[in-house]
């Protein structure tokens, strides 16, 4: 168990890094959430510069979670889909660990990330079988869990769906881009989860991304025949997981 309970999570997104001090064994926000535009270019050193700005700004020492909206294998970033090229083959443990002064650092999928928080204190708790957990945003992340254990690095925002990648098409920045109505754009996500289940048969769907915070504007109108429901920490997941998993390192 952590000693105190607190612990420092970082999301970095398309469009901001946010981070806040939580209560890793109820998954409650301890303070005022921080949150600083994504640098553009979004190379290595600028975000992890970002990085650092979020954590001094809480005045935080200790262990850090972060996440990222990457493949991480064993802390180093594999791809680099919706962040700079540049995050290929990046040791991103170490880079943040130096920019934060040496101090443990524990580096995830921000989707990984959410998909933590909802499973332990959100829309997936207490559910055993298969939950995949999808986060609507620049891109489309997703987590898959069997009976409440994390497979890491799954990339369904990637899958193929009528000749595209799915999230150029059912990303909440697609949705954006296209000025699409909530209906017509209900009708890309629907056709998305279609094919997710054909190929997992899930339990249960949690939707999250910030979009979650307007779910009934758009969750009517999903034809799907999973359950499925709106991410109950929204976009405050990643913070919280990204806390939950640096716990796990630097329990006593």
């Amino acid at each position: 168990m952590v000693t105190d309970g607190r612990r420092f999570g970082v999301d970095i997104g398309g469009t901001g890094v946010k981070g806040n001090l939580v209560d890793v064994r109820t998954g409650e926000l301890l303070s005022e959430r921080v949150r600083i535009p994504t640098p553009h270019p979004a190379t290595p050193e600028a975000v992890a510069d970002t990085v650092a700005a979020v954590v001094e700004e809480q005045g935080w020492g200790g262990a850090v979670g972060i996440t990222l909206p990457s493949v991480v294998k064993d802390g180093r970033a594999m791809t680099a889909a919706n962040i700079d090229p540049a995050w290929q083959g990046t040791d991103a443990v170490a880079l943040f660990s130096e920019r934060l002064g040496g101090r443990p650092v524990r580096v995830l999928n921000d989707a990984d990330a959410a998909g933590l928080a909802e499973v332990r204190f959100g829309a997936g708790r207490g559910r055993s079988g298969l939950v995949v957990v999808l986060t609507l945003g620049t891109g489309i992340g997703s987590a898959l869990f069997l009976d409440g254990t994390l497979l890491p690095n799954t990339e369904l925002g990637h899958l193929q769906v009528d000749g595209v990648d799915a999230e150029s098409r059912a990303s909440a920045a697609a949705r954006d881009r296209e000025e699409l109505s909530w209906k017509a754009w209900t009708s890309r996500v629907t056709r998305y989860v279609r094919v997710v289940e054909d190929l997992l048969w899930p339990d249960l769907v949690v939707l999250g991304g910030g979009v979650s915070r307007k779910a009934h504007k758009w969750m009517p109108y999903l034809d799907v025949r999973s359950e499925v429901v709106p991410a109950a920490l929204q976009n405050q997941a990643g913070i919280v997981g990204a806390a939950m998993a640096v716990a796990e390192d630097t329990s006593p």
